[in-house]
């Protein structure tokens, strides 16, 4: 009995020692296995090696998994590079009978052409925006950073919007001042352009007023407002807030586009305003010449 009771006592130690050794692999493997998870990615790279061959199997079947992924995903970028380059091209081209349109309205001083002119002038900037929109995922390739003088652009863009001016006749006061900022001279257009747009958009009756101050920019109009509840969702992606009740068309894209360009471009933009009482929108530029392209 003693002996087979020794027998029994080395046995029962070695399948502890086992169960020891065997209980350290398996928390390793566990360990690594939650790292990979935590940073998971869509190749399978740094996989335990297999004990057995279910495991194996495990192995095979998340390689072909991904193999399958990986053709799927090369399918769907080379579907959507080409749907990019159509649509690019498409407005591209629809430019072309849009300047003719404007081209022969031009000759005509009715107040029906003059509304025409007005609406062909709306499509025009709705094509623009969704080049623009087209842009801004690589939007740092587009960047050209120079110095330019702030007032130019301005001037340039209340130029582009002067029918809109004066089809809803409202006043535009530009502050004489000289200001000179490093940036990219077309996307910073946009911005002042988009913020213009929605100031006459919003505005039935006054005007918009245009100042600087230091190394700010303020695009200030008299229109309806926006809501205090809608102000920290402006730039939200498709929001429209209520405002978007009034005017139906209106897409929730602008302000979006605007956030996301000027964050490219180191300039932090801030919307103060009160339902009926105007709306001022602050460009703040920034004063060292460093400008942050994500």
């Amino acid at each position: 009995m003693a002996s087979i009771l020794y027998s029994c006592i080395i046995l029962t130690f070695l399948c502890f020692l086992y169960l020891a050794v065997d209980f350290i692999a398996f928390s390793r493997k566990k360990k690594r296995m939650a790292l990979l998870l935590e940073e998971l990615s869509t190749e399978p790279r740094d996989l335990p090696e297999a004990d057995n061959s279910l495991e194996k199997d495990y192995q095979k079947m998340i390689l072909g998994l991904y193999l399958e992924m990986k053709k799927n995903f090369a399918y769907m970028e080379k579907e959507h590079q080409e749907q990019m380059e159509y649509y690019t091209m498409w407005m591209h081209q629809i430019k072309t009978p849009i300047s003719a349109m404007e081209l022969s309205l031009k000759n005509q001083k009715t107040q029906e052409s003059r509304v025409i002119e007005g609406e062909l002038f709306k499509i025009e900037q709705y094509v623009e925006m969704a080049l623009h929109y087209i842009k801004i995922k690589n939007l740092s390739s587009d960047l050209v950073i120079r110095e330019y003088e702030v007032s130019d652009i301005v001037k340039a863009s209340v130029k582009k919007y002067a029918s809109l001016f004066i089809n809803k006749k409202l006043s535009v006061s530009i502050e004489p001042a000289t200001m000179y900022v490093k940036t990219d001279s077309k996307w910073l257009s946009f911005l002042v352009e988009q913020l213009l747009s929605n100031a006459i958009k919003y505005t039935n009756e006054g005007g918009i007023k245009i100042r600087y101050k230091k190394n700010i920019l303020i695009i200030e109009d008299t229109g309806i407002g926006i809501k205090e509840e809608d102000k920290e969702r402006i730039f939200e992606k498709g929001y429209t807030g209520y405002n978007g009740r009034i005017d139906k068309k209106a897409s929730g894209i602008g302000l979006y586009l605007v956030k996301k360009v000027a964050d490219n471009l180191a300039i932090r933009v801030e919307i103060e305003s009160k339902l009926g009482e105007g709306t001022k929108a602050v460009m703040i530029f920034p004063d060292c010449d460093r400008i942050m392209i994500e």
